[in-house]
């Protein structure tokens, strides 16, 4: 029997696709407008072509913007997947214990990135902070406002103890899908605990590690708001990220043309390097 279509269905999403061009389409395309224009001020603009591409390439400010979010990013993964992989394998399974994990799990979370940028802010301080008064009392000279290295720990273990969470949540839905058929037959053969987690866990979490690993890596590579809040870029530019050097741009040195270039090649970055992690881990999955 052949199957019928109903092209009226698509009435159903033209909504939603005129609610994308309006918010997401129609500001690309101001920015692009932007980028290949420049102005003197009132409003009128005139043709630039490609110079603010070109400026930017040959920018040293940008090529170290772009080296600190790569480090950043590759020390965030490199901490938060393993550290919440491990977190979920110990979370308990039945019982009480599992709603109460859940909660807990999920309260960083809840709470908006500025709120977490202005709570370590304090935590941090010398003087009222909980973690900085304690440091410096144990003859730890930590000064994360005037110490690169302090500012770059102080925000590291702010976005772990933020989002790890996602990767446990994550992770746990993960296991939780798993037969007890599984268990039951690795206990008769004998496997040790190494065995079920290579053999029967992690293939069984690799989708979700792979969403986890996606997930983490755009935040962390577009993160502003925390770092912000906390540094405010600084100590110097050490913890300038592009986000923050594209707002300085945009907002302190009202810019506008070389704010557009930089957004642009910042979005293709961005889904670039999304686009190779997921080819690779694709890929990989496959080919076991």
């Amino acid at each position: 029997m052949e199957k019928t279509w109903n092209n009226k269905a698509w009435f159903l999403v033209l909504p939603v696709l005129v609610l994308v061009a309006f918010s997401a389409v129609i500001p690309l395309m101001t920015v692009v407008n932007y980028s290949v224009q420049d102005t003197f001020g009132n409003n009128v603009f005139f043709w630039a072509g490609t110079e603010w591409f070109e400026e930017l390439l040959h920018s040293d400010r940008f090529w170290e913007a772009m080296a600190r979010n790569l480090i950043f990013s590759f020390i965030i993964l490199a901490i938060e997947v393993p550290l919440g992989v491990f977190i979920a394998l110990n979370m308990p399974k039945k019982g009480w214990g599992v709603p109460v994990c859940l909660v807990l799990m999920a309260l960083p979370l809840l709470i908006p990135w500025n709120v977490v940028g202005t709570i370590w802010q304090v935590f941090g301080r010398g003087d009222i902070g909980l973690m900085g008064y304690y440091l410096n009392a144990l003859g730890i000279d930590y000064n994360y406002v005037q110490d690169p290295f302090d500012a770059w720990v102080t925000i590291i273990i702010m976005d772990v103890w933020h989002w790890t969470s996602l990767v446990v949540l994550l992770c746990y839905a993960g296991l939780v899908s798993i037969p007890d058929a599984f268990y039951q037959a690795a206990k008769i053969d004998g496997a040790s605990r190494w065995a079920v987690f290579r053999y029967i866990q992690l293939p069984k979490m690799q989708r979700v590690l792979l969403i986890a690993v996606l997930l983490r890596f755009m935040d962390s590579f577009m993160i502003y708001t925390e770092p912000f809040v906390v540094t405010g870029g600084g100590p110097g530019n050490s913890t300038t990220f592009l986000s923050i050097d594209l707002v300085k741009t945009a907002l302190g040195q009202f810019d506008l043309g070389p704010a557009a270039a930089m957004s642009l090649v910042y979005f293709l970055i961005i889904l670039l390097l999304s686009w190779v992690f997921y080819t690779v881990m694709t890929n990989y999955d496959a080919e076991r």
